[in-house]
């Protein structure tokens, strides 16, 4: 009892003369401070440690692409569509002076004698090159639709409607109707009911009023146009277009089949095998201007190796580590419509939640204004827009109708903007997220470059995922390398994102450029992270909106597992390009099957610790008899197996 007083009386005093001291001199004392909830560095942004862009990443390889013969279509041709036998209202007032188009595409001048011959068509075209062919013998009202557009969209619905407008603006007999999921089933009946002659539909919105709306009849249809049939094929429309066929089946009216897309695939060809009597495949390519009237198992089979793309695209590839990947779209973003004029971009993203995610995210870091009023550079505003499939109808339609219009700006998208829509001047695509297949890649560029315009196009890759650049090779596809270096340098332009170092911009040395560049970008993506974490409303939607960049990343088909595979992903350098400081734990349970999260082995655990409360031997058996069981157990499996 001595010695613990006398212990405890020591302690006392030894903490009576650190506090002493303490007050004395406070400077000396090793204490450790609570950490201030923002520290600000040089430019007022709250600093807060984060891992490195530009270390640990992997090794970015040179991309080769190999040289390939492109196939080329040649767009427009001498003819002009006087030479036809079509309307001259159509011709003069429409043609010439609405559309302002005077001479034919080459496609044009191939398909409509054909479609005005009476025969089936399945129409191969480049995007852009006026595929959808125009209604000539058109020239009396009768009861029901004469003609039934089938497309994949919502988007391209309402844009074929419009150009059936302006197409049949002088024959005010003729009208034009459009059937569209999002819009009210009772103002689509009433309008059935009025009379439509040029229906256009999506599949799901038409199957809809087949089996529910008793004013729908197809006893007049003498046309029935696919456009994009590949793509209604892909969205699991299949079903859907039996439904369809079987109603226009029965009423044994002879009747025009035509099917068009920028690429023929299995699929097309099975279809065709079904809906068609002895098709004829179109096809202009340059050398080959021939239509050749064949079996549409062999021909759409024959032309899927080799995919067109417009003649005047250029196309181009960046190799960036996915750390980068949200700063290095930021900065081609900024390069493009900010200090370049009339820029008009589509980026192309794997997901709704993304989507969603990046146009929040760039509205609010990089549109904010300078704070000083003096800026080097002339700069215009960022106009973002977004366009995906969980949208309201009304929202999509008003974006598409403004996009359209805009000058310059820039459109957040999923691939419900890929097929068949006209958007104009767009001047670049994007796309940040690779495509599925090579089809899918060719119909995303052909969203620019339409109509023998100017056009170009950009494909992020990571250092894993470089092998599909061969890929596309295999299609004739051939893209030109763009440094990921020179896209980062656009940041020394906007003095938002200047570094801590003193730069000075008479300085000619590479390595101080350089390391300006990264810092620069550094201070770029700490701004997105402060944002992202600033409340967790925001961290929520950056987490569900890698999630589900995850769950699309495992949907590549197995072609290309070898290049798209999940296990290829280094989830924290993924979630580096969400903002997000760390990776969110259990993101592999949610997006593989874990198997330990199975029925079947938690009831083997259930079972296993149900077990363990019995004990292999009786209480009452000795201790030298136990241990001289186990022992005889261990040396009778040790005769058994030599290897134990």
């Amino acid at each position: 009892k001595r010695r613990i007083m006398s212990n405890n009386r020591d302690t006392e005093e030894n903490e009576d003369q650190r506090e002493k001291s303490a007050a004395k001199s406070p400077s000396k004392v090793k204490t450790s401070p609570k950490k201030a909830p923002e520290e600000h560095g040089d430019h007022g942004r709250p600093f807060i440690k984060t891992s490195s862009l530009f270390r640990n990443n992997p090794e970015i390889p040179d991309v080769l692409s190999p040289a390939v013969n492109q196939v080329k279509e040649k767009v427009f041709t001498s003819n002009t569509f006087e030479e036809l036998n079509l309307h001259p209202h159509l011709v003069r007032t429409n043609l010439n002076i609405v559309l302002n188009v005077t001479s034919m595409t080459s496609v044009q001048k191939k398909t409509i004698p054909v479609l005005m011959s009476g025969k089936d068509a399945v129409v191969r075209s480049q995007t852009g090159s006026g595929g959808i062919p125009g209604l000539v013998h058109v020239n009396q009202i009768s009861d029901g639709p004469l003609a039934v557009v089938i497309v994949p969209t919502r988007e391209l619905a309402l844009q074929s409607f419009q150009m059936f407008q302006k197409l049949l603006k002088p024959f005010t007999w003729i009208v034009p109707g459009v059937l569209m999921g999002g819009e009210k089933r009772k103002a689509e009946k009433a309008r059935l009911r009025k009379g439509i002659n040029v229906l256009i539909s999506t599949p799901g919105r038409l199957v809809d009023h087949i089996k529910n709306t008793l004013s729908i009849a197809f006893s007049a249809v003498r046309w029935l146009i696919l456009d994009e049939a590949d793509r209604t094929l892909d969205l699991g429309f299949e079903k859907d277009l039996t439904v369809i066929l079987n109603a226009l089946n029965v009423t044994g009216l002879a009747r025009q089949n035509v099917l068009l897309s920028a690429t023929l695939t299995e699929g097309l060809s099975r279809l065709a095998s079904i809906s068609m009597k002895e098709p004829v495949t179109i096809h202009v390519s340059e050398g080959s201007e021939e239509t050749v009237e064949a079996c549409p198992q062999a021909a759409p089979q024959a032309l899927s190796d080799s995919y067109v793309v417009p003649e005047r695209l250029q196309q181009h590839v960046v190799v960036v580590p996915s750390k980068l990947h949200l700063v290095c779209l930021a900065a081609f973003i900024l390069a493009k419509c900010k200090f370049e004029q009339r820029q008009k971009l589509i980026v192309f993203i794997s997901s709704c939640e993304a989507v969603e995610f990046l146009l929040t995210l760039f509205t609010a870091v990089l549109c904010v204004k300078p704070s000083t009023a003096s800026t080097k550079h002339t700069s215009t505003s960022l106009n973002f827009y977004r366009l995906h499939g969980n949208m309201r109808q009304e929202e999509r339609t008003e974006v598409f109708q403004e996009f359209s219009q805009c000058k310059t700006g820039i459109l957040l998208c999923t691939d419900v903007a890929a097929r068949g829509l006209d958007l104009p001047q767009v001047t670049w695509i994007v796309q940040y997220n690779p495509p599925v297949s090579a089809a899918e890649y060719v119909h995303r560029v052909g969203r620019t470059a339409r109509i023998g315009a100017q056009g170009s196009s950009l494909l992020f890759l990571t250092p894993s995922e470089t092998a599909f650049v061969d890929v596309l090779a295999n299609h004739n596809i051939s893209l030109s390398e763009m440094k990921m270096e020179d896209i980062l340098a656009t940041l020394m332009k906007d003095e938002r994102f200047k570094g801590r170092g003193k730069w000075d911009s008479k300085q000619r040395s590479a390595t101080a450029f350089e390391q300006e560049v990264r810092e620069r970008a550094t201070v770029l993506q700490t701004d997105f992270e402060n944002y992202v974490h600033a409340n967790n409303e925001s961290l929520q939607t950056a987490k569900s909106a890698l999630q589900s960049f995850l769950r699309a990343y495992t949907t590549y088909p197995s072609s290309l597992k070898h290049i798209f595979h999940i296990r290829s992903l280094h989830l924290g350098h993924a979630a580096k390009s969400f903002g997000l400081r760390d990776a969110p734990q259990g993101l592999g349970s949610s997006i593989t099957t874990n198997p330990a999260n199975s029925k079947d082995s938690k009831k083997g655990k259930d079972k296993a610790k149900r077990y363990c409360k019995f004990s292999e031997f009786p209480l009452k058996l000795p201790a030298w008899l136990r241990w001289r069981k186990a022992h005889s157990s261990h040396t009778l499996l040790a005769a058994v197996s030599p290897s134990l």
